[in-house]
């Protein structure tokens, strides 16, 4: 199937808002999801929706929360997500912040007790468009875990991202300048891409995979069906970042960290961030220059073999976008029957699903 962004969207609002979310929480987690999409990140995309629904179904996710704030002194803040949606409780705390940041020049503050806050990188965005800075720590609550520690053979982590933003044009330098979005799993790759490899009937790449023995392994069978785990990226150094992660975002927030014989939540995410104003420290002007010569310095760099281009944090996600865009979104065999089961589940009329696209 290949849609187009609006018709996606509108079909994956209509299952959601089917599942027991209100019109205006299930446009917005919609777009949330179709954003990741366009931007090459299937594994945050729709393709989330039936594991959602079936939360829904299970009590394990609360349509219709919002960020409940449980402290505030200062700069910082702590938020309770109720286990509602993480793309709504995620971006009504990092809003929060962007006042607090205009206001005070810094904000932190921590989210426990939410759903899936899908794509980080979304926040970051959130964040960049204001001018700021943000740093971004999650930890994520799964049953069980699913990436091992370095040297271990069974999943003690999850997949635990972190996203750091820096804005492009903070005041001279190229005009529209496009923010640097570092936004990654410190597992090899994030859990959704091998579910996206596993209903496309894919292999994956050596380095992401052991079996339940520890052995190397590359079919996404091994992880879903046959208790494999992710290894972390960069070895040690992915192992590391995993733990500071259930740190910050679990110890610091007060929501938990993975642990032996888990309540099984679903998904559930803490999240810290801290965000500050780059204008706080100097002549912006300044920064947005020297950041463009450090960019350019970068991708000037002559391309290995195999390589087309050098690119930087965030362009992937651009190219992609530009690309979908134009072209719709791909949904495989797989995933969209899911997508149509979870619809059906739901009580979505038929008219409102989507037969060729």
């Amino acid at each position: 199937m290949i849609l187009q962004p609006e018709a996606l969207t509108e079909f994956a609002a209509a299952i959601i808002e089917a599942a027991g979310s209100q019109r205006a929480e299930a446009l917005e987690v919609a777009r949330h999801l179709v954003e990741a999409n366009l931007k090459g990140h299937d594994s945050h995309g729709v393709g989330m929706i039936p594991t959602y629904t079936t939360n829904v179904t299970t009590g394990r996710l609360h349509p219709n929360k919002h960020a409940e704030k449980i402290s505030e002194m200062g700069s910082i803040a702590v938020f309770d997500g109720g286990m509602g949606y993480g793309q709504v409780i995620a971006r009504e705390a990092t809003e929060w912040a962007i006042a607090k940041t205009q206001e005070t020049g810094l904000a932190m503050f921590a989210i426990r007790n939410t759903h899936h806050v899908a794509r980080v990188g979304a926040y970051g965005e959130q964040a960049a468009a204001a001018g700021f800075v943000s740093i971004h720590f999650v930890n994520v609550l799964i049953a069980p875990g699913r990436t091992a520690p370095f040297g271990g053979t069974t999943g003690r982590f999850g997949t635990d991202p972190i996203c750091i933003t820096f804005p492009g044009n903070l005041g001279g330098g190229k005009k529209d300048a496009p923010p640097v979005v570092l936004d990654f799993a410190t597992s090899r790759v994030a859990a959704g891409k091998l579910r996206v490899a596993m209903n496309e009937d894919k292999q994956m790449q050596p380095g992401v995979l052991i079996d339940a023995e520890g052995h190397d392994a590359t079919d996404p069978n091994v992880f879903y069906k046959k208790n494999g785990a992710m290894l972390p990226f960069g070895e040690h150094k992915g192992s590391g970042l995993a733990l500071v992660c259930e740190l910050m975002a679990g110890v610091l927030t007060g929501g938990g960290v993975m642990q032996g014989n888990m309540t099984n939540h679903g998904v559930k995410n803490g999240m810290f961030t801290i965000m500050l104003d780059p204008a706080k420290f100097g002549d912006t002007g300044w920064m947005s220059n020297e950041m463009q010569t450090l960019l350019d310095w970068v991708k000037s760099s002559k391309p290995r073999p195999g390589v087309e281009e050098v690119l930087v944090a965030g362009e992937p996600e651009r190219k992609s976008r530009d690309k979908r865009l134009k072209t719709g979104i791909p949904v495989d065999t797989t995933t969209w029957g899911e997508l149509v089961a979870a619809a059906k589940a739901a009580g979505v009329p038929a008219a409102k699903i989507p037969t060729e696209a």
